[in-house]
């Protein structure tokens, strides 16, 4: 048998994906433009009928890593209340910006899984699962005056607690045309 037919065949059939390569960006091209039209449309909405005023003194509240208590930087009129050793109450309706980070303990082998949830009003806003790496948690929230703010664990020696830490910032506070 003559492997000679062999020899005329080529070893990689580029033009094949060189077709998918380009319909893979072009693809990720235009679904990078649709989400960010989508932002810009989302944006433009809420900055329409919920005008917003830049809050004029920073307020900040945050818990950990050392000491473990609340540190707050308040105006004259703060924003937060600390209730209890992780709680807080929110005194100001404002777009608000919770931020953190979680450090799991990899040597924790308790039979409780591995959960840390941040808690508004005792409803779960968000939900860490994994234990395995440093996580951030937090995000952009619209609160109310009277809501309550919590980061709960499963148990306490599931997180390094020497980097672990979280806080608050209120952004600004809403304007409403009577």
């Amino acid at each position: 048998m003559s492997l000679s037919h062999m020899e005329d065949m080529p070893l990689s059939h580029s033009s094949l994906q060189g077709t998918h390569r380009s319909s893979w960006k072009q693809w990720f091209l235009y679904s990078t433009i649709v989400t960010l039209l989508l932002l810009c449309s989302f944006s433009t909405l809420i900055l329409t009928f919920l005008p917003l005023k830049t809050a004029s003194e920073p307020c900040v509240a945050k818990f950990g890593p050392f000491p473990l208590k609340w540190q707050m930087t308040c105006p004259k009129l703060p924003c937060v209340n600390k209730t209890a050793n992780e709680k807080l109450e929110i005194l100001q309706n404002g777009l608000y910006l919770i931020y953190g980070q979680v450090a799991p303990n990899t040597t924790y082998k308790e039979p409780a899984p591995f959960e840390v949830r941040l808690c508004k009003n005792e409803d779960i806003i968000q939900v860490l699962t994994n234990n395995s790496k440093i996580q951030n948690v937090g995000g952009t929230y619209e609160l109310h005056a009277g809501d309550i703010l919590e980061l709960i664990y499963n148990s306490e020696h599931q997180v390094l607690k020497n980097n672990t830490y979280w806080g608050i910032l209120l952004l600004a506070n809403p304007q409403y045309n009577s």
